[in-house]
């Protein structure tokens, strides 16, 4: 992501239901960290006790208090700081993080440079979160709320009697408050009314924030939503009862009903509209700007919509991985059984592994193409092969080593080292990118 697209960026994000901003389901050896805009991501299987999805990266706390994050990563908003431990909620921005720990105080990463990571002294006593775009709200233990960064509408300004409150939401600009007594207090920017809560304002249990409108989640199951009245969010889905827990995305929302099912609408050009089948068993959602996630009561994670960025990535089990490799924007894992695992950039087929996925011994990854080396000294080669590097010379045999290399603008070259301890080079075909990489000096032994 450019700079520039990050700062006009819509707004998007969870803004969770619940009181810490939790959702409680029911019920190290050959592992992989990644970083980087091409993560592996998480193991998104089981033992999740809640989510959270911010601008372009998504969060997800696990029952031993540690925090899984995946994503767009530029500004270090997936780097969640050591220890990992003790988290008891989470909260995405737009690019920073949040994670509340159980002694009461706030762990900040990610972009700051509108001090949204610069968190209040003293940092203790806290009870809940909540992340806008360059904005972040903590609720005291006390029931007033702390707000801090990005405040060119006031949205971190607590207007009134900063008392009573028992959750909070942040939408891009704009703030919300949730009282003991059911009422919301909204502030911040209103230039379309997402701050003017309709009337009764009262019987609230839940409350949530999109770019330019507010949703409150009332006591008999049914959704309001108020603020920009061109956004199709205006429009809930009938019957509007037996709701059970809410949240925005940048123009799209979504609810949880008290059957376990997911119900979206809004915008939807990149599926954050549409929940995958089954449509059952879910214990908690959040929303990002164009993605959504859902909990299952068994503790895995579910996701979908926009994934430019890995932000819906599920992996194979984040284990059992004793090589890796990567290289212009995919990424490539070698399993203990002899199989690779490839994500990220697929624009040429450099993540589709030939069958059969067996029997492999290493792997190397070009700019636009992938190697693998058989236990039988044999490498099998896909991707990009406009410069033939994807061409293994015969006899393909006796290989022992492969490496991959290439540019952004172009070419592209593979290198095979054999038993006899000479080296094979293909590629290179294109004249315009045809630096002599392929063109081994001699003595080539030994």
């Amino acid at each position: 992501m450019s700079m520039n697209r990050g700062m006009n960026a819509c707004a998007w994000f969870l803004l969770s239901l619940s009181a810490a901003a939790t959702v409680s389901a029911q019920d190290g050896h050959g592992s992989i960290v990644g970083w980087g805009m091409q993560v592996v991501g998480a193991d998104l299987s089981a033992d999740f006790v809640a989510v959270a999805a911010g601008g372009e990266h998504s969060l997800g706390l696990r029952s031993d208090g540690s925090i899984a994050a995946w994503g767009f990563d530029h500004y270090g908003q997936c780097d969640v700081p050591a220890p990992n431990t003790e988290f008891v909620a989470v909260a995405a921005g737009g690019f920073h993080s949040l994670g509340l720990k159980a002694d009461g105080s706030i762990v900040p990463w990610g972009n700051s440079y509108y001090d949204q990571c610069e968190v209040p002294v003293p940092n203790a006593d806290f009870v809940a979160i909540a992340a806008g775009y360059r904005h972040s709200l903590g609720l005291k233990g006390d029931g007033s709320i702390l707000a801090w960064g990005e405040n060119d509408y006031g949205q971190c300004d607590v207007p009134g009697q900063n008392r009573d409150f028992i959750t909070v939401a942040a939408g891009e600009k704009h703030s919300l408050g949730l009282r003991t007594d059911g009422s919301i207090v909204a502030w911040g920017h209103n230039q379309y009314g997402q701050c003017e809560v309709p009337e009764p304002n009262s019987d609230f249990i839940a409350v949530a924030a999109s770019q330019t409108n507010s949703l409150g989640l009332r006591t008999d199951g049914s959704i309001v939503v108020w603020g920009n009245s061109t956004s199709i969010l205006t429009d809930v889905p009938e019957p509007d009862t037996g709701f059970v827990a809410v949240t925005a995305g940048g123009t799209h929302a979504l609810v949880l009903k008290s059957d376990g099912s997911i119900i979206a609408w809004g915008y939807g050009a990149y599926g954050q509209c549409d929940v995958p089948p089954p449509n059952t068993s879910f214990v908690g959602i959040a929303a990002g700007r164009n993605h959504g996630l859902g909990l299952q009561a068994d503790g895995s994670i579910v996701t979908w919509g926009r994934n430019d960025y890995g932000q819906c990535n599920i992996p194979a089990r984040n284990a059992e991985f004793m090589a890796v490799a990567a290289d212009g924007g995919h990424s490539l894992g070698l399993k203990t059984d002899g199989s690779v695992v490839a994500w990220g950039r697929n624009y040429s087929g450099q993540c589709d592994v030939p069958e059969p996925n067996t029997d492999f011994a290493a792997i190397a990854a070009g700019y636009r193409h992938s190697l693998g080396l058989r236990a039988d000294g044999s490498v099998v080669a896909w991707g990009s092969n406009h410069s033939g590097q994807c061409d293994v010379p015969a006899p393909n045999a006796d290989f022992i080593g492969i490496a991959a290399g290439g540019g952004y603008h172009g070419g592209g070259h593979s290198l095979g080292l054999k038993v006899d301890g000479s080296i094979v080079a293909w590629g290179c075909g294109d004249s315009d990118f045809d630096f002599g990489q392929c063109d081994v000096p001699a003595a080539n032994s030994g």
